[in-house]
């Protein structure tokens, strides 16, 4: 897999007659390793070790249902009171973030009202707040460390 614009991180990865897998801390089992999984993987741990998120309070690939239409998350971190403080969407690398990808995090948020959003493909990282008045996103230059 291509390096990423993320430290480095420890993974437990292995061959199989189904290809390589990863595994995934929060779901807690190996799963397809392709190269959005990559980004979510790194992310996930730069989210643990360097923004201090208990492993308890992150949520990876759940469906929301938004506007009728069954979508899927790639990563959030909750507060302790189950309200969402991050929204995460992970690109593979190879994908340019660009206003789409902006827009599909907008119509997610919409649905979970989370604090901060965050866009990236691995290689270029982007964090927003939402400013739910005037309804738009204004980016910021990091997400703060967790705090409880």
């Amino acid at each position: 897999m291509k390096a990423l614009r993320l430290p480095p991180a420890n993974f437990r990865v292995k061959n199989t007659e189904k290809g390589r897998l990863i595994f995934d801390p929060i779901r807690k089992k190996f799963v397809q390793l392709q190269p959005e999984e990559w980004v979510r993987q790194h992310i996930i741990q730069w989210l643990i070790t360097y923004k201090q998120v208990p492993i308890s309070l992150i949520n990876v690939e759940k469906q929301l249902i938004i506007a009728g239409t069954s979508k899927r998350y790639d990563i959030v971190v909750f507060k302790p009171d189950a309200s969402i403080e991050i929204i995460v969407e992970c690109k593979a690398p190879s994908i340019t973030i660009d206003q789409s990808v902006f827009d599909q995090i907008a119509r997610y948020n919409l649905a979970v009202k989370s604090t901060y959003l965050m866009v990236s493909n691995g290689m270029e990282h982007y964090f927003c707040t939402m400013d739910y008045d005037n309804q738009r996103y204004n980016f910021i230059p990091d997400l703060p460390e967790y705090s409880l």
